[in-house]
């Protein structure tokens, strides 16, 4: 496959995953502020979805002042925020423009459809009246887009970079948010006593949990009370749930096997150790040596990963 084509495949899912990951974010905290809470609370939690994408200097030097609003309206509508939800969707669409011929016709309408729509529902003012029904319908056409996907591209390279594309974003998302998240209660509501606190300890961990639709997932894996230490465990270590950071490494490692190459042995190398830590890993040893410092070590490697794989497959000679 030539590689400007793999390139735009890689992209188009990962920016299509990208903006529901975003959507999910931006979900929770909002959830989240609809609850009792002080403003310095609040405040934190907004702060702490800039943090997670990396956006907080550029906020900062467009709006100043963290206001949920402003902060909503930046993520989700505004163009020249690139992780906007809107621009997300617009890349995926120009990604996948770009490469019209290597899709079937139900991906390519999905992925139009879906650019037509998020830009008439900006313009109605469908978001600022249900911020919540927006957010579930960014996640709906992530969805779409997976299974038209799978259901109608033939299995071959171009498949196999779109797959790539996703789960390599969403390791690198969901690192992002369990860090994050627990950073930013770690100091305040980990492990206390208080019973308004341990109230709010659930609602919290709860709404981590609706973020990355692992509720339901949780009570029926451990059947107990929401513990930060599972929490962190079933988004980290447990390979059977959808959106955990092994998970998506199972679904990395399988598809760099399908592309592989005579010049690519570093990048499978490096994908594999990363999986193999966390087949192996034990959620009381990363605690104990610092959740922070992994998912930090986490992140680069992920970030590391991505950028072999672009110079293995996806950057045209020449370019």
């Amino acid at each position: 496959m030539l590689s400007r084509t793999a390139d735009h495949l890689f992209w188009m899912s990962r920016y299509t995953e990208r903006a529901e990951n975003t959507a999910r974010m931006l979900d929770v905290n909002y959830q989240t502020s609809l609850l009792p809470q002080s403003e310095a609370v609040a405040l934190v939690g907004w702060q702490g979805l800039l943090s997670i994408s990396e956006l907080l200097p550029a906020y900062t030097e467009l709006h100043g002042e963290i206001k949920a609003r402003e902060v909503m309206d930046f993520m989700v509508k505004d163009e020249s925020n690139p992780s906007s939800i809107v621009s997300c969707l617009g890349a995926a669409r120009e990604n996948a423009r770009a490469v019209r011929g290597t899709l079937t016709t139900e991906v390519w309408e999905t992925q139009n459809t879906t650019w037509l729509e998020v830009k008439r529902m900006i313009k109605s003012g469908e978001f600022e009246r249900d911020p919540a029904q927006f957010f579930e319908w960014v996640k709906f056409r992530s969805h779409l887009s997976r299974g038209v996907t799978v259901g109608t591209m033939l299995m071959d390279e171009a498949l196999y970079f779109m797959r790539l594309g996703t789960f390599l974003e969403r390791a690198d998302n969901t690192a992002r948010l369990v860090d994050v998240k627990f950073h930013a209660v770690q100091s305040d509501f980990y492990g206390t006593a208080n019973e308004k606190d341990q109230e709010y300890d659930f609602y919290h961990w709860s709404a981590i949990l609706r973020s990355v639709s692992g509720f339901e997932v949780y009570r029926k894996v451990y059947r107990d009370v929401i513990k930060p230490e599972r929490v962190a465990e079933l988004l980290i270590l447990r390979p059977d749930m959808p959106r955990s950071l092994h998970a998506s490494l199972n679904e990395v490692v399988n598809n760099l096997a399908l592309v592989a190459s005579d010049d690519s042995s570093e990048t499978h190398r490096r994908a594999g150790k990363l999986r193999a830590e966390l087949k192996y890993g034990r959620i009381d040893e990363i605690l104990a040596t610092g959740l922070h410092a992994y998912l930090t070590q986490f992140l680069d490697r992920i970030n590391d990963l991505g950028a072999h794989i672009s110079r293995d497959y996806l950057i045209p000679s020449g370019a």
